[in-house]
């Protein structure tokens, strides 16, 4: 069926081969196109982003809209939000939790701004938090914040910069986990993952909960075709933190990219199980989260439900009118509609 429409997806780099029965239908609201709540949240003492902080948002009328993490400049996002009232709440280990109240009535965007402070407890664990060590020496800190700073804005040259700071900083104090961390995932970020490797291995050893650092492995080995050894990563990033869309999203991937090695279907099975099981945590978790509904359009297409994987493909495109496969997607969604259109009137 649609096998131009097949050919097209190939481009995608996402497609999966699952079972019909494996994809029961579901049934979904109509959204309409409308307005996000983006913020950032530092630590109080020192200023500094606060990365992998969990943020929630709840709306006043219909309950918990998601959740996501901060990135390493400590920025979140929360788009496809209907005109409403809401709550951000922030949660981290060993910080004062935080509420604010964000109202989107009279305005579609909306961008708020929080400072972590010490609850009095015991140090947050280094898998939930950017966080400085009393034992750091001031040298060694100085240069790590130098790094985040740069880090925080974004730009790929900044971010090279950002690595002799790092470098320094680890060399100054060997067992300082969250540079090890940032190092490593900028080696990532810059595509030299062979210097990515080690550094991340390193901070594991530091910290073996450091659930980032298992993410930042799992994703290299995936890049790397190291499947087993990024299922094993990921999946020990998820036992720690199991609230990570893109922990799951990179482990539906993984079991793809198992799949793909495996000519039998039956055989390949088990794993496309596993993958469109991930998809859907990850969607459960952050429902507008566009790379988990552009491979979830992939998935609902290759099981022949064209209709389904076309309303997957325009929430992407809703999400991310220019995203990396954005062309792609409006291609396909086209040549959707023309197949449904030359069916036979029943």
């Amino acid at each position: 069926m649609y096998p131009q429409l097949l050919r097209t997806v190939l481009l995608f780099g996402l497609l999966l081969l699952v079972p019909s029965r494996l994809l029961s239908q579901e049934s979904r609201a109509q959204q309409q196109p409308v307005g996000h709540i983006s913020g950032q949240v530092r630590y109080a003492e020192g200023g500094q982003p606060a990365f992998n902080i969990l943020i929630r948002c709840d709306a006043f009328n219909s309950g918990s809209c998601g959740q996501e993490m901060t990135d390493r400049s400590g920025r979140f996002r929360f788009d496809g939000l209907a005109p409403s009232q809401y709550i951000i709440t922030v949660r981290a280990q060993g910080y004062v939790e935080q509420q604010q109240t964000v109202e989107l009535l009279t305005s579609a965007v909306a961008n708020i701004q929080f400072q972590l402070r010490s609850d009095g407890s015991s140090r947050p664990a280094a898998s939930s938090s950017v966080v400085v060590d009393a034992n750091v020496p001031v040298a060694a800190k100085k240069e790590f914040e130098q790094a985040a700073a740069l880090v925080a804005t974004g730009k790929k040259e900044s971010l090279n910069e950002s690595v002799s700071h790092l470098e320094k900083a680890v060399t100054i104090y060997p067992q300082f986990v969250e540079a090890h961390l940032m190092l490593g995932t900028a080696y990532l970020d810059l595509g030299q993952l062979e210097k990515a490797e080690p550094i991340l291995k390193r901070t594991v050893e530091l910290n073996p909960k450091a659930a980032n650092a298992l993410f930042a492995l799992g994703g290299l080995y995936l890049k790397q075709k190291k499947d087993e050894d990024a299922e094993k990563a990921l999946l020990q990033g998820l036992q720690i933190e199991d609230r990570s869309t893109q922990g799951h999203l990179s482990l539906a991937r993984v079991y793809w990219s198992m799949a793909s090695k495996i000519k039998d279907d039956t055989q390949a099975r088990p794993a496309l199980e596993k993958a469109y099981e991930q998809v859907k945590k990850s969607l459960e978790l952050k429902p507008d989260f566009a790379q988990a509904h552009l491979l979830k359009g992939n998935l609902l297409l290759r099981a022949r439900r064209a209709v389904d994987a076309q309303h997957e493909f325009e929430e992407y495109l809703r999400l991310e009118p220019k995203g990396a496969f954005a062309e792609q997607a409006r291609t396909t969604v086209e040549k959707i509609k023309k197949a449904m259109e030359s069916q036979p009137k029943p």
